[in-house]
């Protein structure tokens, strides 16, 4: 079965949470998460009964589309999902230039972006310690 992206509900809040949390051990970004669904922000990856993965995004980076935490299953990684949200937005994002950011150390997201034709922009310094976040864009 094709994994289907949909816009995220508050009936999805659970889901989405569970899937934070298997990743990051905590559901500190319940509140956050929970405000990009009732933005309509928040994009999740179902692939037959199974939450892969979701995408959040705002528009407050210089009016730009800023994708601010892509996460994918544990149980589903490898699949492509991270890449089929990045495609997925590129269609529907509110703004041409899209951003995202990644830290220097992540290099499975960094391979990502790139896969999905995007190029980096520039360098944050002293966000996390030793390790610079990368910035990267793509326009549509």
């Amino acid at each position: 079965m094709v994994p289907q992206v949909f816009i995220a509900r508050m009936n999805d809040l659970e889901q989405v949470v569970k899937v934070d949390s298997d990743v990051t051990g905590n559901e500190n970004r319940r509140d956050v998460i929970s405000r990009a669904i009732q933005s309509e922000q928040c994009l999740i990856l179902i692939d037959g009964e199974t939450l892969g993965g979701f995408l959040l995004y705002h528009t407050h980076f210089f009016d730009c589309a800023f994708i601010s935490l892509i996460i994918v299953s544990p149980l589903t990684r490898r699949q492509g999902y991270a890449r089929h949200l990045l495609e997925y937005f590129m269609k529907v994002s509110p703004t041409s230039k899209v951003f995202s950011s990644t830290n220097q150390s992540n290099e499975p997201m960094r391979r990502v972006f790139a896969s999905a034709g995007f190029i980096e922009s520039g360098v944050i310094e002293n966000l996390d310690e030793g390790d610079p976040e990368i910035v990267y864009f793509k326009e549509r």
